[in-house]
């Protein structure tokens, strides 16, 4: 399931270096904005991504226990309730925007830049929001093809629509920073479209599922895991947030090379993303279904699978780290701060891998509390304390040292939760005697 993944989400983070790459050939001001706009997306995001793991839980744990019945009432309770609240976190986005990024740091241009971007991003966010609950829906019915598609189609539509809308073309007006916010709101409206579509044709979800029948019931069990999970995943964006706010005293050709290489750093991590979007079915539904070696085995693999990655990654960024960061950075100030970062965080990524991956199997395991203490104690206690001293005793070379140190302690903190949770043992569990691809429970 994580091999289509790998190519949605690869497709899904292209847009957001087209974005940068695009803009930074715009201008520097919008450019600089990216930067801005980066952290705080992926927060308000992580909203939509806690629900979607709360949803593909109950979906799939259902499936396991082989009752098709509430899977279908789940998905259309929980589809519902995703429309309803993009409604409103879009709005609230449209009318606290300027406060939060002025809190950032913004200024001037770069911020104008960063809230002509912002409204269309907010406005279209209920169209992102039941689009992923839709493909979490899919997944959690064992297929990964469909929702990958949807996702590589939303990408190309926004790569190739989205310089005509920036600089303009014929009778397309220049749009700048809006034009980027714009391309990427119509791609939304195309990319819910064609997953509700899906989901419909399929019966995961019908017209005889559309009841209130236990509604509360069904939203209790998905924000048992969806709000820890959705707290779990903003915690890494907010935590950027904070540090862009440090990354701004050394000015905007840091903040620039800052957020170019986490849009560098985003691309290199999509196979391990692409990780964490497979192990949830695999573990939610051999959970439910009382088959808990396959989860474990699952849990191990995956764990092995980003560190054998990683340190690929980590020797590649080491060697090549200029030059890939030239690709999205403009001006060498922000190239060097780029490649700085991307020389020695790449060296960890692996252990940012393996926390993501712990935080979905413990998601779908329906232990989702852990997810969210291994995330507030990465960052509240290891990451923003070590910027804030890191920056006094080495300026900018210290937070990375602060993204280094945050890391590693995740990988460590993940292997606990996964060692409480019962989802990885000290000795590797024994192979079942199925091919990999069998580890989903077939009904």
């Amino acid at each position: 399931m994580s091999a289509p993944m790998t190519l949605g989400i690869l497709a899904v983070i292209s847009v957001g270096v087209a974005d940068a790459y695009f803009l930074g050939q715009y201008g520097p001001d919008e450019l600089a904005a990216v930067g801005f706009i980066y952290p705080v997306t992926i927060a308000v995001l992580s909203l939509s991504i806690g629900l979607s793991a709360g949803l593909n839980t109950v979906v799939s744990q259902a499936i396991g226990k082989g009752d098709r019945e509430f899977a279908a009432r789940a998905a259309a309770h929980g589809l519902g309730f995703a429309l309803l609240l993009g409604i409103v976190v879009g709005g609230l986005l449209i009318l606290g925007g300027e406060f939060i990024f002025s809190l950032m740091g913004a200024k001037g241009a770069t911020k104008q830049a960063v809230m002509d971007y912002i409204f269309y991003w907010a406005v279209s966010f209920p169209g992102l929001v039941l689009m992923m609950a839709a493909n979490a829906v899919v997944r959690a019915n064992g297929s990964s093809v469909v929702p990958a598609g949807v996702m590589v189609a939303v990408a190309i539509f926004n790569v190739v629509v989205n310089p005509l809308l920036i600089f303009g073309y014929g009778p397309i007006p220049e749009m700048g920073a809006a034009g980027a916010g714009l391309a990427t709101a119509l791609a939304r409206v195309l990319g819910t479209i064609g997953v509700l579509a899906y989901v419909l044709t399929q019966r995961f979800l019908n017209t005889a599922c559309l009841t209130l029948q236990d509604m509360d019931k069904t939203l209790r069990r998905i924000a048992r895991v969806g709000g820890p999970a959705a707290l779990s995943n903003s915690i890494n964006p907010a935590g950027m947030a904070i540090v862009t706010g440090f990354v701004a005293s050394f000015g905007d050709a840091a903040v620039a090379g800052f957020g170019a290489a986490g849009r560098i750093e985003a691309v290199i991590m999509v196979p391990m993303l692409a990780l964490s979007s497979g192990i949830g079915p695999v573990v939610g539904q051999n959970w439910g279904a009382e088959k808990r070696d396959r989860a474990e085995l699952a849990t191990h693999l995956s764990f092995m699978a980003c560190l054998a990655y990683g340190v690929v990654a980590g020797a590649t960024l080491l060697l090549f780290a200029q030059p890939i960061a030239g690709l999205i950075a403009q001006g060498d100030e922000a190239i060097r701060h780029a490649a700085l970062y991307l020389q020695f965080v790449g060296l960890t990524l692996f252990g940012y891998g393996v926390l993501v991956v712990a935080n979905a199997a413990n998601n779908a395991r329906d232990r989702a509390v852990f997810s969210l203490a291994t995330s507030v104690t990465r960052i509240a206690a290891v990451y923003i304390p070590a910027t804030i001293i890191g920056q006094w005793l080495f300026g900018y070379f210290g937070i990375v040292l602060a993204a280094v140190l945050a890391n590693l302690m995740g990988a460590y903190l993940a292997i606990i939760a996964c060692r409480a949770t019962r989802l990885i043992s000290k000795p590797m569990p024994a192979p079942v005697e199925i091919p990999a691809q069998y580890l989903a429970v077939r009904n």
